[in-house]
C-alpha cells in the first residue's frame, strides 16, 4: 500500500469541490477497486478552543482529556481527501455511515501530538449495494492510542423489508432529549462535515429525507458523552446507526451495564423506532 504524507490538513473548500465533481457519472471511477493508499498527517495537535466548541455540542464535560470520538474529527479532513478522489469508487456525497468501532486504548491529552493514518479497506457486498470500512489511527510516540472503523455504504439497490417500522414505545428507563434543527448546522462546524443532508432541507431533500438528519457520529457523541463517568480508561464501542433522526426530533436514550461494560441505544421517543444501538466493552 502507498502512504502519502501530508504536511498540512486539506481545505474543506477544496475537498467539497472535489466531493461535487465527484457526483458526474463515471468521472474516473474504477468500480470496485478501492484506492491502495494510506494518508499520513504527523505532529496533530487539537485546539482547545476547538475541543471546548465540540465539547458543547456534543454534550461532554470539558476536560483537559480529548473526547473519545475526537480523534474522528481530527482524522476526517485526511478522510474526505481519500474519498473524494477520482479514483476512488463511489461519491462521496450519498454515502450512507451505518456503523463504527472506536477503541480507545488510553486517555489522549489535548496536548498530545497525534500521528494519523486513514486507510480505505475490505470492499464487500451488502443487499442494499456495497459497504467498505475507513480506518484511521491515532498513535504517540509510536504507540497506538485510537483507532476508529467507520463502514459506509453506497447504496445501489433497494434492499429487503426491514424491521424497524412496527410501532412500539420506547425501553422503559430512557432519559428523553430534545435534539433542534440547528443541531446539524453546529455539529458541522465543529467536525467538518458539511453534507447538505444535515444542514439544509433542500439538500436532505435531494437524497430523499423530508428534512436535515443529525449527524450519525453526533448521536454517537452524545451518547457517549451521557456516560461519562461511567467508563474504563480503555475500551471498545461498537455502534450501528439505524433510522436517520429527522430534525427537529425527540428521542430517547436508554442504557444499562452489562457485565463489565454497556449496552446503549437512542429511539424515536414517539413510537420507539431505533435510531442508535451500541455496546461498550474491554478491548
Amino acid at each position: 500500500m502507498a502512504v502519502v504524507e501530508l504536511t498540512g490538513s486539506p481545505r474543506p473548500a477544496a475537498v467539497y469541490a472535489r466531493a461535487a465533481i465527484g457526483l458526474v457519472p463515471g468521472a474516473g471511477r474504477r468500480r470496485g477497486v478501492l484506492p491502495g493508499l494510506e494518508l499520513v498527517r504527523r505532529g496533530v495537535i487539537a485546539d482547545r478552543e476547538h475541543v471546548a466548541r465540540y465539547n458543547r455540542v456534543c454534550g461532554f464535560r470539558l476536560t483537559d482529556a480529548l473526547p473519545a470520538t475526537f480523534p474522528h474529527i481530527l482524522a476526517f479532513p485526511l478522510a474526505m481527501r481519500l474519498m473524494s478522489a477520482r479514483d476512488f469508487p463511489f461519491p462521496v456525497v450519498g454515502l450512507v455511515h451505518v456503523a463504527n468501532r472506536t477503541t480507545i486504548h488510553r486517555a489522549i491529552d489535548a496536548g498530545t501530538p497525534l500521528d494519523l493514518s486513514v486507510r480505505a479497506l475490505d470492499l464487500r457486498e451488502h443487499d442494499r449495494g456495497r459497504q467498505f470500512d475507513i480506518v484511521v489511527t491515532a498513535t504517540a510516540d509510536g504507540a497506538l492510542v485510537w483507532r476508529g472503523v467507520s463502514t459506509y455504504l453506497s447504496k445501489q439497490r433497494p434492499g429487503g423489508p426491514r424491521d424497524f417500522n412496527d410501532h412500539r414505545p420506547a425501553p422503559a428507563g430512557s432519559a428523553l432529549w430534545q435534539v433542534p434543527v440547528r443541531t446539524g448546522r453546529e455539529y458541522a462546524a465543529v467536525s467538518g462535515d458539511h453534507n447538505p443532508i444535515h444542514t439544509s432541507r433542500l439538500g436532505a431533500r435531494l437524497f430523499g429525507f423530508p428534512r436535515p438528519i443529525a449527524h450519525g457520529m453526533w448521536s454517537m457523541a452524545r451518547c457517549l458523552a451521557a456516560l461519562e463517568g461511567r467508563l474504563p480508561a480503555a475500551y471498545t464501542v461498537d455502534v450501528s446507526f439505524k433510522l436517520p433522526i429527522l430534525l427537529p426530533a425527540q428521542v430517547s436514550f436508554v442504557a444499562r451495564p452489562v457485565g463489565d461494560g454497556w449496552e446503549f441505544g437512542l429511539y424515536a421517543a414517539r413510537d420507539g423506532r431505533p435510531h442508535l444501538a451500541g455496546e461498550l466493552t474491554h478491548p
